[in-house]
């Protein structure tokens, strides 16, 4: 499977900027996901990979080989980069069977006979769609149609598999069994996917990275768990994670190499990061995940039930202190009548700090309340 590389890559309409000034680096049988809201970039870019859209400017390998590059005057088209692309409507041919969905494409690119056969027998084995090898496509269930689709563009061997919201006409329960199919399929195929999705639990769940995107601009590129527990600004850290993260606007002073004075919430705190970082006293941000708020009759804080959520499995607990509506998580199945007093703490090494100017982040660490 191919190393692909984007360097400087653009796309512009006119005055609009799609993609602006991409570089990545997609290691080799690695699973990317595009990440974003509507509009980002992330559906352009795939497509500027795959060779169905053409970069303004940029360049784009696959390993050494150029597939485009605004300066060398090279674009090859997608049908000679060796890929295959997932649509979010499958795209099957209503008036064939499965096998014959499966096998069209290898026909069409002249395989033998017999490779065909032993071919779309092997995809249909590994889908778990045997079953319904000689049904047509009306004759299956959203997920039994999504799997076969993914056989038609496995089929092939492509380098690269390219999805696009693959999921997204899914009921939720199927999304769910279907993310755990493309994670297991992902490791038995070995090969390279990038994937797009606006559903930040699939791209969590599913990515080797996680491609952040923001009108048409990098954010941050990195494992999932580094993107939740160490978001690059203030974007990454609202964009990733459910219920989202607590972003507080406090006042610091700096203490030392790795120490703060803050004040927010009607309260000061001292600030121990885990390592030495710069700040200018003023305006920052505190970034405190849902977890990391444990409720507990001897907590430092006190505020007020706004609202219980319970889930069964966990509890999404709201919690108004100083005009501020805060969630913290609890596990279990917990409630709590509306208004009610809740004392709860901050807790945990994760805590994070960002610049409220630039909103990049400066500091993970410990908060302790004075």
């Amino acid at each position: 499977m191919p190393r692909i590389t984007l360097t400087n890559v653009t796309k512009q309409w006119g005055k609009f900027i799609a993609v602006n000034d991409l570089s990545l680096d997609i290691e080799d049988g690695s699973f990317i996901t595009l990440l974003g809201s509507s509009g980002c970039g992330k559906t352009t870019t795939l497509r500027m990979i795959a060779g169905l859209e053409t970069p303004t400017r940029g360049e784009i390998r696959f390993d050494d080989k150029i597939m485009f590059s605004s300066e060398k005057n090279i674009n090859v088209p997608a049908a000679r980069r060796e890929v295959g692309f997932l649509f979010q409507n499958y795209a099957l041919w209503p008036h064939m069977t499965v096998v014959q969905n499966i096998s069209f494409g290898l026909e069409t690119l002249k395989w033998k006979k017999s490779d065909i056969k032993a071919r779309v027998d092997e995809m249909l084995r590994i889908m778990k769609i045997e079953p319904f090898a000689q049904r047509y496509p009306s004759e299956l269930s959203g997920g039994q149609q999504q799997r076969v689709a993914i056989a038609r563009t496995l089929a092939p061997r492509p380098r690269v598999l390219f999805m696009d919201e693959p999921l997204s006409n899914l009921d939720a329960k199927l999304r769910g069994e279907m993310r755990t199919e493309l994670k297991r399929l992902h490791k038995d195929m070995k090969s390279t996917f990038i994937y797009v999705t606006h559903d930040q639990l699939e791209a969590m769940t599913l990515s080797t990275k996680i491609c952040l995107m923001n009108e048409g601009r990098l954010q941050q590129y990195a494992p999932p768990l580094t993107v939740y527990n160490s978001p690059a600004n203030l974007f990454a850290a609202d964009f990733v994670g459910n219920p989202a993260m607590n972003i507080i606007e406090a006042s610091a002073k700096k203490q030392s190499s790795s120490t703060a004075e803050l004040d927010f919430l009607g309260h000061k705190a001292l600030f121990t990061a885990n390592e030495p970082f710069d700040l200018t006293d003023g305006k920052v941000s505190l970034g405190i995940r849902p977890e990391f708020l444990p409720i507990s009759e001897h907590g430092d804080l006190e505020g007020n039930a706004y609202s219980t959520l319970p889930a069964g499995m966990e509890t999404t607990v709201k919690i108004k202190i100083a005009d501020q509506i805060l969630s913290s998580v609890v596990f279990g199945a917990i409630d709590y009548e509306t208004d009610a007093k809740i004392r709860f703490s901050i807790s945990g090494a994760g805590i994070l700090l960002f610049d409220s100017h630039s909103g990049l982040l400066l500091a993970s660490g410990r908060i302790s309340i004075r």
